[in-house]
């Protein structure tokens, strides 16, 4: 073996070895905050209002007539099916899935709902067309490409449910929170809740932070809400009392 060939082979096993110790250390670190995330339990929490726990993460389903709307699409289709089946809801009757941005443990369920109609921000779209990495590397999926985009204030009428889309950019350049029928806020990642008030997102998953905290502002004036639903840290049955402090939040 001559020396040059040595050299780059020393080279590549190098960068490899680096990789493999990022990959490990970033793996390491998301189980960790994972660790620290306490979703809702599947059950009704509120009159109408489902919440399906998929590990660490939930999504919603809010009841119209004999339909549902979904607030994002969970992390695993099997867990997603067999929550569904405890609550004996028929996952053929949801009828529209309302994605708060794309990453993966919101949009694994999709396929399960194939007559739903599938909607997303428009900002969002790059995060799953591939224009935009998710992280280094690594691309955000969806396995159905007939989606509705919308913009923010947007007002979308499913049934008897009405939604208005409100962007909250920060954790995903596209994330969007759910106001529906004027009452019920639903903000994915967009937001967390720490004793019963709103807080940052999780730092080690939001791509910024500035932004972020700036999106506060988006949901601090609705004047009928009443719930705020996230997908990781709970839900609050007093809006007034969880926004309350917003303006203190620095990034």
């Amino acid at each position: 073996m001559n020396k040059t060939l040595k050299r780059i082979l020393i080279g590549i096993g190098s960068i490899l070895v680096i990789l493999i110790l990022i990959a490990g250390g970033f793996g390491l670190k998301m189980k960790s905050e994972i660790k620290k995330i306490h979703a809702t339990e599947t059950a009704e929490v509120i009159p109408r209002v489902f919440a399906i726990k998929d590990s660490f993460v939930d999504m919603f389903l809010i009841k119209d007539s004999d339909n549902y709307v979904a607030i994002d699409a969970g992390a695993d289709v099997k867990t997603i099916r067999n929550e569904l089946n405890r609550l004996n809801i028929d996952f053929s009757k949801i009828s529209a899935v309302f994605l708060t941005h794309g990453d993966g443990d919101h949009t694994a369920a999709i396929s399960l709902f194939g007559k739903a109609k599938l909607f997303m921000s428009r900002d969002e779209e790059q995060m799953i067309n591939g224009k935009t990495a998710k992280l280094v590397f690594f691309h955000n999926k969806i396995s159905r490409k007939d989606y509705s985009l919308l913009d923010d204030q947007q007002t979308v009428t499913i049934g008897k449910a009405k939604v208005v889309c409100i962007a909250t950019p920060g954790h995903t350049p596209g994330s969007m929170s759910y106001l529906i029928n004027d009452s019920l806020l639903f903000v994915g990642d967009a937001f967390g809740l720490k004793n019963e008030k709103i807080t940052k997102p999780n730092s080690f998953f939001t791509s910024d932070m500035k932004t972020a905290v700036k999106s506060f502002a988006k949901i601090a004036n609705l004047p009928k809400a009443k719930y705020i639903f996230t997908a990781h840290t709970g839900f609050s049955s007093n809006y007034e009392v969880a926004i309350i402090d917003w303006k203190t939040i620095k990034e």
